[in-house]
């Protein structure tokens, strides 16, 4: 256990330290790069390119290289996307958010692989249940992952905090904010206010530095995966053909399962979308000043944190339905809260309330997701996390196209069509799920305590 536990930490670290730097940057884009809209036009660049990577990349990068060392390339395009934004222009940033995009999507397919397959080990050896190992792994996973937008956050808010371009507020530029913001071509004083060059250099200049860490953290300390090696062998034996595993992805939509997962998958992008993109622009920035951004991200990721920890213990007691519908429920509040709230500076509470309970909803959207695509796809698991990546990518390339073009409350009633959308498709899952699982007396025993279906995990 211990050996697993620390190659779990490992992947857990290194995450943390390259989405400390990435999500600072993720959080500032439409607020710090506003100019022609050049902030959200990189983030849409790159989810495109998440998008086609996640269709061809991971099944191919995974088998060739291992996780280990699919991991360890894919973090490179973070590093190159930091450095991208020392001078943020269409020739520099465009090219990053390409180069992260394409190694975004055998990242993430190669993480959730490698705990799969380490949680799946070990209870084996432990002749404990694989879904309750598995839930654990992700669960601290993301318990250490999520505090990236914290430290992230924190690092912009305090140096930004710095800036002696911070402006007064009038009513004037309060009409601009909220639900119903100014489009493109009015922006307010606030929206203006840059932060100087030297400030940039130097928040940039340490979120590379974390990636550069990361990198190494990897490359040093985490273990080849014994079943890489197993599965690596097999393959040579059965010799299958490239175009096989080229369309290994688009193979796995011929389940049923997985069709129906693609609106709750698309929504998860969508969600953080509109906090990053939104959110942190029409509200936080407008009504407050760009310095409050990490603030608020941090507020967010925070709960998210703690959140996700909790969601992967208690998830085997009460089932994932029950978390879905939590979620559900909070975003949707907060989508109506939005819509009905005029942003004021004295108001200043509300602001950070409306992150932390999204901060709970996506705890539940990231945990439970990843979960779910682990337990259905148990076979399939690097063909299920790409197609995870990939429509979760389509949902972020949406969000981020259309973030210049309509105003905040526009967006609000997509976000809330797609939320009914992909809870009514969940629902078809489980239904055909319990429909498809025989229920014998001890299967039913074990399912009333926790039983793989019902279970959750990380």
């Amino acid at each position: 256990m211990e050996r697993n536990l620390k190659n779990v930490l490992v992947i857990s670290f290194g995450f943390l330290l390259l989405f400390t730097a990435y999500s600072g940057l993720q959080s500032l884009q439409s607020s710090l790069n506003a100019e022609e809209g050049l902030g959200v036009a990189s983030l849409s660049v790159l989810f495109a390119a998440l998008t086609l990577s996640s269709m061809f990349l991971p099944p191919i990068i995974i088998k060739k290289l291992g996780c280990k060392w699919t991991i360890v390339i894919s973090m490179c395009g973070y590093v190159a996307y930091s450095l991208g934004n020392f001078y943020a222009s269409w020739y520099t940033l465009i090219p990053a958010s390409v180069i992260l995009g394409t190694g975004g999507a055998p990242l993430w397919s190669a993480k959730c692989t490698y705990l799969t397959i380490a949680g799946t080990l070990y209870a084996e050896k432990a002749g404990k249940n694989a879904k309750d190992i598995i839930n654990q792994y992700f669960g601290v996973f993301f318990l250490v992952f999520q505090t990236s937008g914290v430290w992230g956050n924190l690092i912009s808010a305090l140096i930004l905090d710095q800036s002696s371009n911070k402006v007064e507020i009038t009513e004037e530029d309060l009409k601009c904010c909220g639900a119903f913001n100014c489009l493109t071509g009015t922006t307010n004083s606030t929206e203006s206010a840059r932060p100087s060059n030297s400030l940039i250099y130097t928040l940039v200049g340490i979120y590379t530095a974390c990636g550069v860490l990361a990198v190494l953290l990897v490359t040093i300390f985490l273990d080849q995966i014994q079943s890489d090696q197993v599965e690596t062998e097999k393959e040579k034996l059965e010799a299958p053909s490239f175009w096989s595993t080229f369309l290994a992805t688009f193979r796995h939509l011929k389940d049923k399962r997985q069709c129906l997962l693609i609106p709750l998958t698309m929504y998860s992008g969508f969600e953080q979308a509109f906090l990053t993109g939104d959110y942190s622009k029409v509200y936080m920035t407008c009504a407050l000043g760009i310095q409050y951004v990490g603030y608020m991200m941090i507020c967010f990721a925070g709960v998210n944190s703690l959140c996700s920890l909790l969601f992967g213990k208690i998830s085997q007691f009460t089932g994932r339905k029950l978390l879905f519908a939590l979620a559900a429920a909070l975003n949707t509040g907060c989508i109506i809260t939005l819509l009905l709230w005029k942003p004021h500076p004295k108001q200043l509470a509300v602001f950070f309330v409306i992150p932390a309970l999204w901060g709970v909803s996506d705890a539940v959207w990231q945990t439970q997701t990843n979960a779910i695509y682990g337990i259905l796809f148990e076979k399939n698991k690097e063909a299920a996390f790409a197609n995870y990546r990939l429509w979760e990518s389509v949902g972020f390339v949406i969000a981020f196209a259309y973030s210049n073009l309509l105003q905040a409350y526009v967006k609000m009633y997509i976000l809330l069509s797609v939320l009914v959308l992909s809870m009514v498709t969940y629902g078809a899952v489980e239904y055909l799920e319990a429909k498809s699982s025989p229920r014998t007396p001890t299967a039913a025993k074990k399912e009333n305590g926790k039983s793989p279906s019902q279970e959750t995990h990380m």
